[in-house]
């Protein structure tokens, strides 16, 4: 998701930095410390505008959620939210997902959602793929020994893919659906901005849950 220029974003950014990290290098082990109470941690990489992350946290007030985004005017916008909301269970990041290892320890996330990722469809960009062997590699250091990743997408190539790139990583599946909204999972699922967007067009949300 590309979004214009937000001329506030920045400035609003510099000014919340007890809701909202921008070097989080430094903060392997540490993320407990941004929130209310010391709970359970699950990650959304590439928040977009945050109706997921928000709604997830407003649900489930009895666990902790960082949502990361590096787009500057797509980060500004969650926080925008944020500043009103002052949800005690949802910390913003703004970076960059190939830097997982940097940022969180080893076990520290017990859950990471991957929403409508870029789906990178030329072979030259496969390493770019959120749900490639690179990027498994990751999650499966920083994510809890069993912990979950869940994954939504429209696209059926990137869906496709990452079945197979998880299956030959050795990843055991609880959920696979080729069409979420007419699932028995659809009921508790939260909808992104994208997903309404290309559900209303008739397209089938694709879905999948794995475990390392």
């Amino acid at each position: 998701m590309r979004l214009r220029n937000k001329p506030w974003a920045e400035q609003l950014i510099q000014k919340y930095p007890e809701l909202i990290s921008v070097s989080p290098q430094n903060m392997q082990g540490q993320w407990q410390q941004k929130f209310a109470q010391k709970q359970p941690l699950e990650l959304e990489l590439g928040a977009g505008k945050g109706r997921f992350i928000i709604q997830k946290a407003q649900h489930n007030p009895q666990i902790n959620y960082v949502a990361m985004e590096i787009q500057t005017a797509a980060i500004a916008m969650i926080l925008k939210q944020q500043v009103e909301l002052r949800l005690p269970n949802l910390h913003l990041v703004q970076a960059n997902g190939r830097d997982l290892v940097n940022i969180f320890a080893k076990g520290e996330i017990e859950k990471l959602y991957l929403n409508f990722s870029d789906p990178w469809p030329k072979k030259r960009h496969t390493k770019r793929r959120l749900t490639a062997p690179n990027f498994l590699k990751q999650y499966q250091t920083i994510l809890q020994t069993d912990g979950m990743i869940e994954f939504k997408t429209d696209n059926k190539a990137l869906f496709e893919y990452s079945l197979q790139s998880c299956n030959n990583y050795g990843m055991k599946f609880d959920k696979i659906s080729l069409n979420l909204h007419h699932s028995s999972w659809a009921e508790t699922n939260i909808w992104t901005e994208y997903e309404e967007k290309f559900s209303k067009k008739g397209q089938p949300i694709y879905f999948l849950a794995a475990r390392f």
